[in-house]
């Protein structure tokens, strides 16, 4: 929140910096390799933008001052100003995983448990998202970001059997349309981006209650359960964006503002690729519907017997019915 409401470059970088220190202990709260390793490679890849941004913030105050001694040409001003301001959208794409600067973002996920991987793709990537979103233009540069994102999203998680790295593909996928949504609107990603935290915090949830980590896992544990069946194919063609559900309204309203601003190949393109991203959602459902493996029928009797069961229905429910609610309101 320093971040989001600061009035100065510098202010924005202590947020972002006490953002970063704040989000550590969480990983590390359970002391093992795994853990140790995530916290590291994510310390090293946030410090190293960090820095950057740093120095980004000091060029930029130089270039100001030298416009004011020895007034430069407008244009010369425009594009010396312009630099380092590209190099912080980018530094800032790195920090939230943006492909091409994905590559840390897959390991550490890999490496942190359920709720911390919720905050990573989620409240973590906020900040960030809002300042792109002050800098970034209909520049060429940003178009390719949105197609590299989404095509690296959907091809990724396809030889995966890791359920978070395939929420990681995920999430790179869907930063590459939040950055969409940018490019057209600052304020238009923002309806992405809550419902995305609202889909995500739906089937994170499940996966915590259960702790299922791999496709394999899920063979057994919706063996002979209907109902979570039902959960599970709701939140992840929701999450996949697939209509009548609610992860379709967020793509839908990109969709058509590519077509408003005339972009209509790019509109094509990550409309074909988010085809591919659904094909990797789909193989989680197979693994729940069509493998039956008796031998490993778990009981899971703690979930039926407290609010967990309730809570999951008023999700999907929310889910499945807000669709008819949110074309009530546009129309």
């Amino acid at each position: 929140m320093i971040s989001v409401s600061a009035n100065s470059w510098f202010g924005v970088w202590m947020g972002l910096e006490i953002n970063l220190l704040s989000f550590i202990p969480l990983i590390t709260i359970k002391n093992n390799l795994n853990n140790s390793e995530a916290s590291l490679n994510y310390f090293l890849i946030q410090a190293f933008g960090s820095t950057v941004i740093l120095f980004s913030i000091i060029i930029y105050l130089i270039f100001i001052n030298l416009n004011f001694f020895l007034k430069l040409n407008n244009y010369l001003f425009n594009f010396l100003n312009f630099l380092p301001l590209l190099l912080i959208s980018f530094t800032l794409m790195l920090k939230i995983g943006v492909a091409p600067f994905h590559f840390w973002f897959p390991n550490v996920i890999e490496n942190i448990s359920w709720l911390n991987n919720l905050i990573l793709i989620t409240w973590q990537k906020f900040a960030p998202l809002i300042i792109i979103s002050y800098l970034v233009n209909l520049n060429i540069l940003f178009i390719i970001f949105v197609i590299i994102s989404t095509f690296i999203g959907a091809i990724g998680g396809l030889n995966q059997t890791s359920l978070r790295k395939l929420i990681a593909f995920s999430s790179i996928n869907h930063m590459g349309w939040m950055i969409g949504g940018i490019i057209f609107n600052e304020n238009l990603w923002l309806i992405y981006f809550l419902i995305y935290i609202f889909i995500n915090f739906r089937l994170l949830i499940i996966f915590k209650i259960f702790q299922v980590f791999y496709l394999s896992q899920i063979y057994s544990i919706f063996i002979n359960s209907y109902i979570l069946k039902i959960f599970l194919l709701i939140s992840i063609l929701s999450l996949g964006g697939l209509p009548p559900f609610l992860g379709f309204i967020p793509k839908w309203i990109i969709i058509q503002s590519f077509i408003f601003i005339k972009i209509n190949f790019i509109n094509l393109f990550i409309i074909c690729i988010r085809l591919i991203t659904l094909f990797y959602y789909l193989k989680i459902i197979y693994a729940a519907f069509l493998i039956n493996y008796n031998e490993f029928n778990w009981n899971y009797k703690n979930f039926y017997n407290n609010n967990n069961f309730i809570f999951i229905i008023n999700l999907n429910f929310i889910s499945l019915f807000r669709f008819f609610f949110f074309i009530n309101i546009i129309y």
